[in-house]
């Protein structure tokens, strides 16, 4: 549960989100927890459905976990911390133009607390140039295609902002466990049926355009509703145009 005092009070949201389609993700699962608590305690709470693929950040690293994760079938891609130690096994091949650096089968620590499992390691840049390594269990996939999965856990911080900034989840309302739960479900509702009407509606428009036409309609019928959506612009604008003299 969720604590609160009356100088200071903090609280986390674990959200698992799905990716529907390169452009659009959902909340999937939702657990809220006090603020202490590391966000590794909530990886078997999240991380439960064997054939899919998590992406989560290095906050969420135990090798134990990881080792169980292969076994079971749940395949999963992560950012490793730099000071990791791994024993390699393996080193793949790269293609000749391809951005990765190194691509290896290893073995995460040593000694008795060695993973009994094997692991791929692709060592890449950031968008900030930075060194960084990507762990996964995923074998069936080039070393790009691994990292361009890494890449699009940004959409998760997207997720995050659009929540944030569109449906105003910047403060709470109340301080009573329910209140926070209500104010948080009603968000996240709020989003899950605005992606449900723009998947409905087979629109490129914007989840923002979309939440927006719905405000200024809302006490019209959904044809009227679905004719605004999909009716094309009345001009294309050409922009200032200089006048011959």
């Amino acid at each position: 549960m969720a604590e609160y005092r009356k100088t200071k009070a903090g609280i986390k949201l674990h959200v698992r989100v799905a990716f529907r389609d390169p452009d659009n993700v959902y909340p999937d699962k939702v657990e809220l927890t006090p603020a202490k608590p590391a966000d590794r305690t909530q990886m078997d709470t999240l991380i439960d459905d064997q054939g899919v693929t998590y992406i989560f950040d290095r906050g969420y690293v135990d090798y134990d976990k990881f080792n169980a994760y292969s076994l079971n079938g749940i395949f999963f891609v992560t950012r490793l911390k730099d000071n990791a130690v791994m024993e390699t096994l393996h080193e793949f091949d790269l293609a000749p133009d391809s951005p990765i650096s190194s691509d290896r089968m290893v073995k995460l620590g040593q000694g008795k607390k060695q993973t009994r499992m094997v692991f791929r390691v692709i060592e890449t840049l950031d968008l900030k140039g930075n060194r960084i390594q990507i762990l996964s269990n995923r074998f069936d996939l080039t070393a790009e295609e691994i990292g361009d999965l890494y890449r699009n856990r940004w959409k998760i911080e997207t997720f995050f902002r659009w929540i944030k900034q569109h449906l105003k989840l910047t403060r709470f309302y109340g301080e009573q466990e329910q209140a926070v739960w209500n104010q948080i479900w009603m968000c996240l509702i709020a989003y899950a049926l605005l992606l449900l009407t723009k998947m409905e509606l087979e629109t490129n428009k914007s989840l923002r355009e979309v939440a927006r036409l719905l405000h200024v309609m809302k006490y019209r019928s959904w044809e009227a509703f679905r004719e605004v959506i999909h009716r094309k612009p009345l001009r294309r604008s050409k922009g200032r145009q200089k006048v011959a003299r």
